[in-house]
């Protein structure tokens, strides 16, 4: 293998008791681009960019993470391999060429770099609008031939014309504004696109069957899905004016290229520009290498010495933040929180996750359905909390290792559980409150908490019993009968086992009835102690929980 920089390390600590990181690069990706890892004392970086499968294989078995581009295929045949590996960095928009699947049931971060390459893909689209406009490829294959065939490559004029966007995000929005510049109408298609947004674009949005029948340039700038694969078939172009040309720089699939083959060689359309196709390289068969009117690039759209650096810089940045902050701002297959929100966000994780595991010990049998609510000021936090309630409550269920905020959600689906969230109305009480509830088969099950300060977490709710606790170490939770002399006893039994309290709430919904304990304790109670616990009397039921 040839090593970039290579150091001994990753993931663990060094000489200075500081945590290190291996990072693995088996692509060509910007030298310059890496810097953020390259700088920095605490990762080890190894590019190794032509490496051989089984090497690869190896490799994975001892890194942190993965940075790749296109040239790399992630399986989920090598992530088994990937015991350590935390994040995976695509230095691009697109992650065809990861198993995001595979990668989120084993908890590993998916991130991506969309933005880096937003210039390039704009510019180039425009490259193959003005192309195809105005003939430019056919026109120089005919110059090389000895020909002079002015007539031929009579073109059309891109002002007072009508460009129709299918994605209207990141480089469909530099492309409206290109588009302005050149004098022309910018139609939009795009469920995501907000009124404000389109007006600060300068564009109109339409419906696909609007947009259609109108646009004289037909541009695609949506991410592959299962709602967009042939987006654009045999009705979509049937739809098209017969001078419309269609441009795809997004990806080949978006695109029926049977279906397109066959508009261009009967004229239901005059031209079509593709820079990407459902199967790349294109094959030597493929019947678009024969269709009239068409230009075709190579998968260009990030292939600019600037945009590679700038994905690069991006992802780079993307992984050391992920790594070093937890930060997921980039993850595609985990809810994005990063930078000052997951700094504002931490302590209500926290909670979340202790609250989650305080609710599966409670609960009685396999639990069904989870809903977390919350109520503060904290900017859409939902789905956040959610991942981490249930990180606390399947620790027992699939193991502690085996869970984390990548795949919680995933892994409650797999088991068969339903998770909800909800915003709650604002309380007088706590300025932050968050609640997890565990429905079995047998009933449901109430946690609830508090962030006091802003940073002091306490449990403040188990089930109807208002309480007031710290939620650290060991929790104790007792069900007993309420009669003089309880706490004394509780606290002279664990005395006698060498068990010391940190804090006793003891709550009662009404005199002489049922009442809750929640005792936080040093250490772990032993089998045989909580045993004790429950053979005297007053108790009704005793369960202690870990929470760290």
């Amino acid at each position: 293998m040839s090593t970039m920089r290579s150091e001994n390390g990753g993931g663990r600590a060094g000489k200075t008791g500081e945590e290190r990181f291996r990072v693995l690069v088996p692509d060509a990706v910007s030298r310059s681009g890496l810097a953020p890892l390259l700088e920095d004392a605490r990762f080890d970086v190894e590019v190794v960019p032509k490496i051989a499968p089984d090497e690869l294989a190896k490799a994975v078995e001892s890194c942190d993470a993965i940075v790749v581009r296109s040239g790399v295929k992630v399986t989920r045949e090598l992530l088994a391999r990937a015991r350590r590996v935390r994040v995976i960095g695509r230095a691009g928009v697109g992650v065809d060429n990861i198993d995001v699947d595979a990668a989120t049931e084993r908890g590993i971060a998916v991130l991506n770099a969309p933005a880096g390459n937003t210039t390039s893909a704009a510019e180039l689209t425009f490259a193959l609008i003005l192309g195809i406009a105005r003939k430019v490829a056919a026109a120089d294959r005919s110059v090389r031939e000895g020909k002079w065939a002015r007539s031929q490559f009579a073109g059309t004029e891109l002002h007072g014309k009508t460009l129709g966007l299918i994605g209207a995000g990141r480089i469909g929005g530099e492309v409206a504004k290109r588009a302005r510049a050149f004098g022309m109408r910018v139609l939009a298609h795009d469920p995501y696109l907000s009124a404000e947004r389109a007006e600060a674009l300068g564009v109109e949005r339409v419906s696909l069957a609007e947009l259609l029948p109108v646009a004289d340039f037909i541009s695609l700038h949506t991410p592959l899905t299962a709602a967009t694969r042939n987006l654009i078939g045999e009705a979509q172009l049937a739809m098209m004016k017969p001078t419309a040309c269609l441009i795809n720089v997004a990806r080949g699939e978006i695109v029926d290229e049977g279906a397109l083959t066959r508009a261009l060689e009967s004229g239901k359309i005059a031209g079509a520009a593709l820079d990407v196709f459902s199967v790349e390289p294109l094959p030597a068969d493929s019947p678009l290498r024969a269709a009239p009117n068409l230009l075709v690039t190579p998968h260009l759209g990030a292939s600019t010495a600037e945009a590679q650096e700038s994905v690069a810089l991006e992802i780079a940045h993307a992984v050391r933040a992920a790594l070093l902050e937890g930060d997921l701002t980039r993850a595609v297959n985990a809810p994005a929180i990063g930078g000052d929100v997951l700094r504002r966000l931490r302590p209500l994780l926290d909670l979340a996750r202790r609250l989650g595991r305080l609710a599966c010990v409670l609960a009685e049998g396999p639990v069904q359905i989870v809903e977390v609510g919350y109520a503060g000021s904290a900017p859409d936090p939902l789905r956040s909390l959610a991942a981490s309630a249930m990180q606390g409550l399947l620790a027992d269920v699939v193991g502690v290792e085996s869970v984390n905020f990548v795949n919680a959600l995933y892994l409650a689906e797999a088991h068969g559980m339903r998770v909800a969230w909800s915003q709650l109305p604002a309380r007088s009480d706590y300025a932050e409150y968050l609640e997890v509830k565990a429905q079995t088969e047998h009933g449901s099950t109430r946690v609830s908490g508090a962030l006091l300060a802003d940073r002091y977490a306490r449990v403040v709710r188990v089930g109807e019993y208002h309480v007031d606790v710290v939620p650290e170490g060991t929790l104790v939770i007792l069900r007993n009968r309420d009669v003089p002399g309880v706490i004394g006893r509780v606290g002279t039994l664990l005395g006698s086992l060498g068990v010391n309290i940190a804090e006793y709430h003891q709550a009662r919904l009404s005199a002489g009835g049922e009442a809750l304990a929640a005792i936080s304790v040093d250490g772990e109670l032993p089998a045989d102690a909580l045993q004790a616990l429950r053979r005297l009397p007053e108790i009704v039921d005793a369960r202690q929980v870990g929470l760290g």
